[in-house]
Formats: C-alpha cells, structure tokens, sequence
C-alpha cells in the first residue's frame, strides 16, 4: 500500500501513473547541488568552520562583499501567496508550489541563474511584504508570480521601495514585455509604427495594466483599456488605484461604451481577460488589424476567425504561431539587471528587453513569427545584454 494517501485507486493502481505530467514533477523538479566537494578535512575547514568565519567577518565589516562570496548575486526568489495560479485562480500556496519550481527551472535553463521557490501561507500584504523583506539579503532579485490583483501592485511598489535588488512581478511586467516586442513586429508586418497604432486592450488586471504602461512608454498612438464594466473614462466611478492610473493615463478620445463600441476602427485587439468577443467587433476593426488574444487555454478571440479579418493573430498557446510566452522575457531580464549591479528594473530596462526580442526576429519576419519561439536560446542572451547596457546607459 502506498505510503501517499489518495495515490491509489480501489484496485491498487497509482492513478497517477497513465499522465506523464505528474512523472515530471514527481519529487519536486529541484535540487540543491553544492559547487564545491567535501573529500578532505581540509575541504571541511575550508568550506565550513573555522575557514568560512575569515569570508563572514569580512562580509560583516564590508556588505558589499556579500555579492563576491555567496550565493546570492546569482539566485532568484519566485514568490507566491498561491491566489492567481495560471488560469487556476486561488489554489493555494501547496497547489502553487509546483509551478514556481517551474518557474525556477526556467531561471536555470535559459538564463543560467539558480532559483528558489517559495509559497507563503498568507495573503496578507503587509506579512507578504516584511517576510520578503526579511529574506532577502539571501537572493539577487525577487519574482514575484501568480499573486492576484490589486494587491500584486502595492506589494511589488512597496518592495521596489524596500530593497535594492531586482524586483519584478512577472505575471505584469513579463507580459507586456512580450506584448511589446510582438507589437513592434507586428506593425512592421503591416507597414505602420506603434505610434500609429489604436489600441484596445481588454482586462484591466495585472498584465493589463502592464501592457498599457509599456505601451504608452514606448509611444503608442492612442490606447483604451477596458474592464468588465466597459471602457475605463473619466466618468466612471469605483475605481481601484490602478485602473484611476489607467483613467488619467489612457482614452484620448474619450470612448465610454463598451468594449466592443471601442474596437471599431481600432489597429489593435490585445485580450487580456478570458471571455469571448463577437466576430461582428473584430470585423469592424481597421484593416490589417492586429488581434493578440491571450487568454489560455482558450482565447477570447478564435484565431480561425480573426485570421480572416487580421494581418497578424497572436495566442498565449504553444500550438499555434506567434505565441506570447513570459519565459522570452524573465531569464534575461533578471539575468542582465543581476549582470549589472541593477538595483531595480526600470520602464526603460523592460522597453529595451522588447526591443531585443524584437531583433531576434530579424529578416525572418513573417506574418506567423513575429517572436521568436520559446524555446530560442538568443533570446535570454540577448535581452540580458539589452538590459544590462540600459541600466548602465541610464546610469541609474
């Protein structure tokens, strides 16, 4: 009988067994490996006491040595508190855990840099907060995952505050880079420039947000951005912090009907929201509209349909073209802010990121690969190159 409660079926099979998934993930998908060996008691001295009390003391009298002699300029923290798990949506920190070791074997393999997974048994932001806080002269740099909004905003402002590392929410900012680097292309494709371009950007959480702070840095035309309720205008009332942000920031022109009033016309779709969008809105777009629908597993948009009326049709799926996937971004963001001695990721450090995704791309440009694919080993290089050159450009 199986010492795991729950792993066998009456008959005594693991109902487990027929799924490969849960064969990946079986014991966890991490390990801590020591760089050094232990062969000797001169090895033991060295690495332990008393050889490691000379490498403490000093770090005690010079901090900055800290980066030199440990671990923690090259190790990520993936956070969670387990309340906006993929499409899952509250599961939990426990139900959480396996996707943040995911997450750091991404770190890993991409970018070369170890990192640990950590789910907190709290939603609280204040305990989020100090118990990061409290951490992190252990780590390089923060990824914050899967936490829902609005707490995620005040909880990645209050630690950017805090500390001086790298802190990224990358369920916002990991997003809209992409979103970004595909925007870039995806004009291209069509002959326009992102200043040209009419934006309607359904979902006004996380990611939404993010993708409308990006693109309005990297200089969209005109940009709306809609949530359940419609259009967000001046007029609207009960609006968080984040989405009064977007009040004051976006909707030049004023659009106060809903979503599918504001699509007519418009260059861009970006979908953000789960849900689903009439054919009739997406043919009043624009010729040679651009449609990212992003919702996973399945669109807001079919991408059958929008491919009749779109130049350009981008998913967040892995089997379909031009899919809009965070793991082109994290690594090399994280690895190039850690490269340079960053103490923050800037707006500029993230725009400078979708630029280099961007260029990945190259003369391959086409219609169905307007970014790279995930699985594209330049690409963690060169945004890490981009963004550790912002940051010293900027010479933040």
């Amino acid at each position: 009988m199986s010492g795991n409660p729950g792993s066998e079926d009456h008959d005594g099979a693991d109902r487990f067994a027929d799924d490969p998934a849960f064969g990946v993930h079986e014991g966890g998908k991490l390990s801590v490996v020591p760089t050094r060996s232990i062969e000797s008691i001169a090895d033991l001295a060295l690495t332990y006491t008393p050889g490691v009390a000379r490498v403490s003391s000093a770090i005690a009298a010079e901090p900055w040595l800290a980066r030199r002699f440990t671990w923690a300029s090259r190790v990520v923290a993936v956070v969670s508190d387990g309340t906006a798990v993929l499409g899952l949506g509250d599961i939990g920190p426990a139900a959480a855990l396996p996707v943040m070791e995911g997450k750091a074997c991404l770190f890993s393999e991409f970018a070369g840099l170890n990192a640990v997974p950590i789910v907190l048994a709290t939603t609280d932001v204040d305990e989020i907060v100090d118990t990061v806080v409290a951490m992190a002269p252990s780590f390089g740099g923060i990824n914050l995952e899967d936490i829902s909004a609005p707490r995620c905003f005040e909880i990645e402002d209050r630690l950017r505050e805090r500390l001086d590392i790298p802190v990224m929410h990358d369920d916002q900012h990991g997003t809209a880079i992409v979103v970004l680097a595909a925007l870039r292309n995806a004009a291209r494709i069509t002959g326009r420039t992102l200043g040209d371009l009419r934006v309607v950007v359904s979902g006004a959480g996380a990611a939404g947000v993010a993708c409308a702070k990006i693109l309005l840095e990297a200089g969209i035309g005109e940009l709306s951005v809609a949530d359940s309720r419609g259009v967000l205008h001046a007029g609207r009332g009960d609006l968080t912090s984040a989405k009064q942000w977007l009040v004051d920031n976006t909707n030049r022109s004023g659009h106060a009907g809903t979503m599918a009033d504001a699509l007519a016309g418009a260059d861009v779709y970006l979908g953000l929201s789960g849900g689903s969008v009439p054919e009739a809105a997406i043919a009043s777009m624009a010729d040679d509209c651009i449609v990212f629908s992003l919702a996973n597993p399945i669109p807001e948009v079919d991408p059958e349909m929008a491919a009749r009326y779109a130049a350009v049709v981008a998913t967040g799926r892995s089997d379909l073209p031009n899919q809009i996937n965070n793991v082109l971004a994290f690594p090399g963001v994280f690895r190039g802010a850690i490269d340079a001695g960053a103490t923050s990721i800037t707006e500029e450090m993230k725009v400078a990121a979708a630029g280099a995704i961007a260029d990945v791309v190259g003369d391959d440009l086409r219609p169905d690969y307007v970014v790279p694919s995930p699985l594209d080993r330049r690409v963690a290089t060169a945004v890490a190159e981009a963004v550790a050159a912002e940051w010293h450009r900027s010479g933040a």
